[in-house]
């Protein structure tokens, strides 16, 4: 336990900004999943869901949760995924 005061503003800025990371990887990966799902089944709205999950692997992305490459890995899985 720090006992710094600024120590202990930086423990409750990390756990902040934890629980924001959690949220956003959350989220990407739910939608690929529910992408997963569309393709398996041959849904109609499989386009629309990988629109979504381009867009969501983006912001995470820009939020600094995915590294560039392993976001573009993603996409690329998805992209081959939706044209088989």
């Amino acid at each position: 336990m720090p006992n710094i005061k600024s120590a202990k503003k930086r423990v409750k800025t990390i756990e902040t900004k934890t629980l924001q990371n959690k949220a956003t990887k959350k989220a990407y990966k739910e939608a690929i999943k529910a992408f997963e799902a569309a393709v398996a089944e041959n849904a109609s709205n499989k386009e629309e869901l990988y629109n979504e999950d381009i867009s969501k692997i983006d912001k995470a992305w820009t939020k600094g949760v995915l590294a560039k490459n392993t976001a573009s890995r993603k996409k690329s899985s998805l992209a081959k995924m939706l044209n088989k």
